[in-house]
């Protein structure tokens, strides 16, 4: 069964607001919607090979709440290899 998983941005933002922890990351399938603050990305053998975790109050140096873990090999498809511009400088 597929499986969709979304960030609620709305949610952050309430949450940032408020102080609350309500959960931020939903799992859809055309069943069921599923509601956490960490998903775990299981390989066929049910090991976690990815995470997609919300910290809220330990966010990377970026500022990122939400983002996605992994120990494996990726592939970037539809990339730009293009220079990113940080405040205005290359």
């Amino acid at each position: 069964m597929k499986k969709r998983i979304h960030i609620n941005q709305h949610v952050i933002k309430s949450n940032t607001k408020t102080g609350s922890r309500e959960p931020v990351i939903t799992v859809k399938t055309y069943k069921s919607n599923t509601r956490c603050n960490t998903v775990e990305i299981l390989d066929e053998s049910s090991n976690v090979v990815a995470k997609v975790v919300y910290q809220p109050d330990k966010p990377l140096s970026c500022g990122a709440r939400v983002w996605i873990e992994t120990s494996n090999d990726i592939n970037c498809v539809g990339f730009s290899e293009e220079t990113i511009y940080k405040r205005g400088k290359k």
